[in-house]
């Protein structure tokens, strides 16, 4: 990673980001029930795209990611790339038909600040259902007009705060294995795709978050998603952070495989509050003697 004194720096904030309305509705519905949220964050210097193309440039290059945009929901593996470099991508993000994320941001000092910054302010929330927040991490992207994500999941706890332009996220059941098979977890788990198989048949069972400037979506932990930009371009910032139970889950999935590689068929991990606590206490026993490859 080069120098990291000409990384612009953000004015101090004189109001929380989350308000005490935003915090109440969060505290009701974490960590299970998607929800919008709204934010008083805005762009700043950091978070402007010459901010961000400064930004992609002191990352390493497993902590970026960029293709084109014009993609369908479901894919076959990873998308082509544009040929251009991320800094170009950024720079050009208006016209370059271009999706672009950039991860672990908090490698950096002052967006290590801004993430830990709003993760405070809902600490206390937080911790009170799921424990100690665990790993925070930080994730910003950086999307095309009409870019789409595709269909996938994630194994943190995640908000997504809406900085410019706009966005559909579409998700469906945390958990519910007609939308991702309990093998694909268990796969996902163990180092395969987080990308999943899209059928034309879940759209009925999705529920839509639109978004825009000063709005936030709560994203429950592998809960299948996609998402569709609007007509300009965005940028989104991803604050996501793990718990006991996230642990315990994505363990008791690593347990399910082994499992399932004997010929059985294991239940699945149950969703929050169930603890999981036995088959991840067996998971990691083993992984601790080197036998879960």
């Amino acid at each position: 990673m080069g120098a990291l004194q000409d990384i612009p720096v953000a004015a101090p904030r004189t109001a929380p980001v989350f308000d005490t309305q935003a915090r109440a509705r969060f505290a009701a519905s974490y960590p299970e029930t998607p929800h919008k949220l709204h934010h008083r964050l805005g762009l700043n210097p950091l978070l402007e795209l010459e901010g961000l193309a400064q930004l992609a440039g002191k990352l390493p290059d497993t902590s970026i990611e960029f293709n084109r945009a014009d993609l369908p929901i479901g894919v076959d593996g990873k998308p082509d790339p544009t040929g251009l470099s991320i800094e170009d991508t950024i720079r050009r993000i208006a016209s370059s038909n271009s999706w672009a994320v950039l991860k672990n941001v908090e490698q950096v000092p002052e967006y290590e600040g801004l993430l830990l910054e709003l993760l405070n302010e809902l600490r206390g929330e937080i911790e009170a259902k799921t424990g100690a927040m665990m790993r925070p991490q930080g994730f910003i992207f950086i999307s095309s007009p009409d870019a789409v994500t595709p269909y996938h999941f994630d194994p943190e706890h995640n908000i997504l705060l809406q900085l410019a332009g706009s966005k559909v996220m579409t998700q469906f059941p945390a958990g519910d294995a007609r939308f991702a098979p309990d093998a694909v977890h268990e796969s996902y788990h163990s180092g395969g795709a987080r990308e999943l198989v899209w059928k034309d048949s879940f759209r009925q069972h999705g529920r839509e978050f639109a978004i825009g400037p000063g709005e936030a979506v709560f994203v429950p932990v592998m809960a299948p998603h996609f998402v569709r930009n609007g007509h300009e371009r965005s940028i989104s910032l991803s604050i996501t952070w793990r718990s006991d139970w996230s642990f315990a889950e994505a363990d008791a999935r690593g347990f399910n495989r082994m499992v399932r590689k004997l010929g059985l068929q294991p239940a699945a991990p149950g969703r929050w509050p169930a603890p999981n606590g036995g088959k991840a206490i067996a998971y990691r026993a083993l992984r601790k003697l080197g036998l879960t490859r």
